[in-house]
Parts: structure tokens; C-alpha cells; sequence
């Protein structure tokens, strides 16, 4: 609209704002503002594509990088699930495909794309206008209807540490399963279901997904799926929509306050603090690569660059 900024970003980067209150792993977000308008993008590389397993558990995990139970690896064994449950689940033989209007530019060239996406946006206040790419998982039939969904998977590692045996209780107690993963993972299940509620997918179906032994961390089994629909699990978690749009709203006022630039949004990794950067244009650039300056020859900053990429907000 007239005298707007507009706002682009994905669903994971603005779900991941919108539930930085209940995040206690590290993460970071990129900002371009240029001209009337704010990019909000992941960092390449960056942790926020991440799954993470028992967040916020009271008991925290092991920050050991060489344990398959610690930090590091629960992580790229939980991401590594959520990459093929979402496919596992899907039919594909008799080529059956959902035909969402065109192709995704992120498909190969003759295939069909394994997501589709929705570009939804949102007037936020009188100032802001935010543009979001939602991915959608796939299509289910729902009494009679197809209906748009997002899979995604919690993940058992192992139940002498977690306190509860998927295996024994998933049949009769799921209950009781869902109320843990709800404590020990309440951010990574309020993040998607922020990106579902964005979407506007009727479906959120969650896979339990066990190890097959729990000292193997490369084999895995389905044990379970249950369906939620989006809006009514976002109650359930107490998940408020209003709150989730004020967050984004409280970002976006100390944006438009900056200058145009290259900024970093950062979530302390030891407290429940969130910053914001001055960076400069290249220092997140993929391509970029740093030329051998010989060690006499180093350039330092000067004092004044010095202060200025270290201007920092606390939010």
C-alpha cells in the first residue's frame, strides 16, 4: 500500500521470529533494507533450517559434539528425519502429483517439486506489509476434500534420558507422549505450527519416529502419525496469533528506525536475549571469497567502522 514497507520473508524465518520467546538455542536471521522495503532470509548455513531435539527439556542435553545423544548430533539425525519423513509419506507411484497452479522455481527441470509453496500477505498495522513463501508438504483427502498439509516428525533417541518409552506407551498413552515432547520441545512444535497456520494448510500430521536400537542413530521406524489441524493444536500449545504478529510487529519498528543496510538479528546463545547487528554488505555473502593479504600488509579497521558494525540493539 501507499507509504508501506513491504516485508519478505519465508515462513521458517518468520516462525522463527514469532516463537523467539520459547527459543533457547542460538539462531540468527539475516536483514536487507533498501529502499522501502526490508528482506528477512536465513544465513547460508545457518542453524535456523535446523531441527533441534529437547530445547527446552529441564534436563539439558550435552553440548558433546562426538555423542550421538549430544547436542550436535541429535540435531543432524532429527533434520536429517524431518528430511525424508515428509517424502516417505507422500505417494508417488502412478506419478500422482498435486497440480498447485505453476512450478515451483526450485524444481528440477523435469520432475515435479517435492514442496509446493503459497505466497500469502498480511497488512500489519498501518506501516508494514508482509510478503511470505509458505512450503506446503502435500495433499490429503480429508471427508472428501483435498486439503493442503505439512508432515513433519518428532524423533525418540533415547528413553533412559527422555523418560518415557515411545514404544510401550504410543498405543495407549499417546497422551502422555505428546505432553513431553510438548515440555522438552516447545519450541520446534510451536515453529511448525506457526509455518502451518502461515500456509494455511488444513492438515499438521506428526510422525513419531523411534530408533530401531537406541545406540544406533542411522536407523529409524515409524511407530506412529497423529493429524492436527493447525489453528485448533496452536490453542492447545497456547500458541496466540496476536502475540506471534506483535513480535514480528516489535521487530519491524526497530528496523524502519535504521538506515538502509545490512543488519543481523541474533539470539544470544547463553541468555533469553535477542540482538540486533550492523553488518557489513559482504559479510554473509556466499560467494565471497577473502583474498590472502600478507601479514604485514593487514588492513585494520578504522575506529570509526570499528563502532559502527558494533552498534548493537537488545531487544
Amino acid at each position: 500500500g501507499e507509504g508501506r514497507t513491504t516485508v519478505y520473508a519465508t515462513d521458517m524465518v518468520l516462525a522463527t521470529l514469532m516463537c523467539a520467546p520459547r527459543s533457547v538455542y542460538s539462531w540468527d536471521i539475516l536483514v536487507k533494507k533498501e529502499g522501502g522495503a526490508i528482506y528477512l532470509d536465513k544465513r547460508t548455513g545457518g542453524v535456523i533450517d535446523e531441527t533441534t531435539v529437547s530445547e527446552t527439556s529441564p534436563e539439558p542435553i550435552a553440548p558433546d559434539k562426538e555423542s550421538i545423544n549430544g547436542h550436535f548430533k541429535l540435531c543432524k539425525e532429527a533434520t536429517m528425519i524431518n528430511t525424508v519423513f515428509p517424502m516417505q509419506v507422500l505417494k508417488t507411484q502412478d506419478g500422482a502429483t498435486y497440480d498447485m497452479g505453476s512450478k515451483s522455481p526450485f524444481a528440477p527441470e523435469n520432475q515435479p517439486s517435492t514442496k509446493g509453496h503459497v505466497y500469502k500477505s498480511w497488512p500489519l498495522g498501518d506501516k508494514y506489509e508482509v510478503v511470505v513463501r509458505c512450503d506446503v508438504d502435500g495433499v490429503m483427502e480429508s471427508k472428501g476434500q483435498t486439503v493442503l498439509a505439512n508432515f513433519r516428525a518428532l524423533n525418540e533417541f533415547d528413553p533412559r534420558i527422555t523418560g518415557v518409552d515411545w514404544r510401550q506407551k504410543i498405543e495407549n498413552q499417546r497422551g502422555a507422549v505428546l505432553a513431553t515432547e510438548l515440555k522438552n520441545n516447545s519450541n520446534k512444535l510451536s515453529k511448525w505450527t506457526a509455518q502451518a497456520v502461515l500456509g494455511g494448510v488444513e492438515v499438521l500430521k506428526l510422525g513419531y519416529v523411534a530408533r530401531t536400537h537406541h545406540k544406533d542413530n542411522k536407523r529409524h521406524a515409524i511407530i506412529g502419525t497423529q493429524s492436527f489441524k493447525p489453528k485448533d493444536f496452536a490453542n492447545q500449545i497456547n500458541l496466540k496469533e496476536d502475540s506471534c504478529w506483535g513480535i514480528i510487529h516489535a521487530f519491524l519498528d526497530l528496523l524502519d528506525k535504521m538506515e538502509d543496510g545490512t543488519f543481523l538479528i541474533f539470539k544470544d546463545p547463553n541468555r533469553p536475549i535477542v540482538r540486533i547487528y550492523e553488518t557489513p554488505a559482504t559479510a554473509f555473502v556466499s560467494n565471497y571469497t577473502e583474498e590472502y593479504i600478507p601479514e604485514n600488509e593487514q588492513a585494520l579497521p578504522s575506529q570509526d567502522n570499528a563502532d559502527k558494525e558494533d552498534k548493537e540493539d537488545d531487544v
